[in-house]
């Protein structure tokens, strides 16, 4: 994809911000959109009305991109419908690229880049770092809120692989790979600062997302992926998915994978905040994957 005389890694679901800034400088800017978001405290829009991107658009992850809480999770898939009206509204254009950045970690981000690939919109990267790596450079910010034309984006469901709950129990006994991404207390069930049920999908194996990440915030690079994956069971031919609590998180090992090129990796949207709604199904503790 050809932006402003550059080119957008197609096989990277990241870009750093000297490649965003020369993109927003030149004539045919990307579309980018504010996803700063927090499990709990101030709503990231508040962080937006504060300082943003120049010509950044807020999208709610909450109430945006994600379903209403119930028994498909916390963070379920969204409907079609409301999904494209949200996304036209932040000028969000058929095969128009789009930029997602959020407060620094990537997971806000990741899910906002997974939802929109999930939708059929392909064109879609993650600012490497968010917010913090383009002030840390140097940027400029803006408190000025823009209002972009009305986008024409067409949900299409299905552009990004996905588990339910069923699919997931299965997963290790026919020998893929399901990831818990969550902390690690959280996946032995020695701490559960969330959800009511502690402990973990049986079968499942721990790597958190954090260890994604590089000192300086920035997602590792594709070797090192690698081999984090390698180690924890990923083998080539063997499908993958990941989970967390509920399923924000985890978009961003599924962004990790993507980087390490296992572009086939499926998320479990309702993830443990949805798989702890039906007692019958088992929960396993202990560092064991069970």
């Amino acid at each position: 994809m050809v932006l402003t005389g550059m080119v957008f890694d197609t096989a990277d679901p990241t870009v750093a911000v000297t490649g965003l800034a020369a993109a927003l400088a030149g004539g045919r800017p990307p579309t980018l959109l504010d996803v700063r978001w927090r499990l709990v405290g101030p709503p990231g829009r508040d962080d937006y009305v504060a300082a943003h991107l120049p010509g950044a658009v807020f999208v709610d992850l909450d109430a945006d991109l994600c379903g209403p809480p119930g028994a498909g999770g916390r963070h379920p898939l969204p409907d079609p419908a409301p999904l494209q009206r949200a996304l036209r509204r932040a000028g969000v254009r058929t095969g128009w690229p789009v930029v997602v950045y959020d407060g620094g970690d990537g997971l806000a981000a990741a899910r906002a880049w997974w939802t929109l690939r999930w939708a059929g919109h392909r064109p879609t990267w993650v600012l490497d770092g968010g917010y913090p790596a383009w002030l840390a450079a140097g940027r400029p910010v803006t408190a000025d809120v823009p209002a972009p034309p009305p986008g024409d984006v067409t949900v299409r469901p299905g552009g990004m692989p996905v588990l339910d709950a069923a699919a997931a129990g299965r997963l290790p006994r026919q020998g893929g790979l399901l990831i818990d991404v969550r902390a690690d207390a959280r996946y032995r069930g020695e701490h559960e600062p969330v959800d009511p049920v502690a402990g973990h999908i049986p079968g499942a194996v721990n790597l958190p997302t954090t260890l994604h990440l590089d000192d300086a915030g920035l997602l590792r690079d594709a070797g090192t992926l690698r081999d984090r994956f390698t180690g924890a069971g990923l083998r080539p031919q063997a499908p993958v998915a990941a989970y967390c609590g509920s399923g924000v998180t985890a978009a961003h090992t599924v962004l990790a994978l993507h980087r390490a090129g296992r572009t086939d990796a499926a998320l479990y949207p309702g993830s443990w905040s949805e798989w702890i709604t039906d007692p019958a199904r088992p929960v396993a503790t202990g560092a064991d994957p069970g």
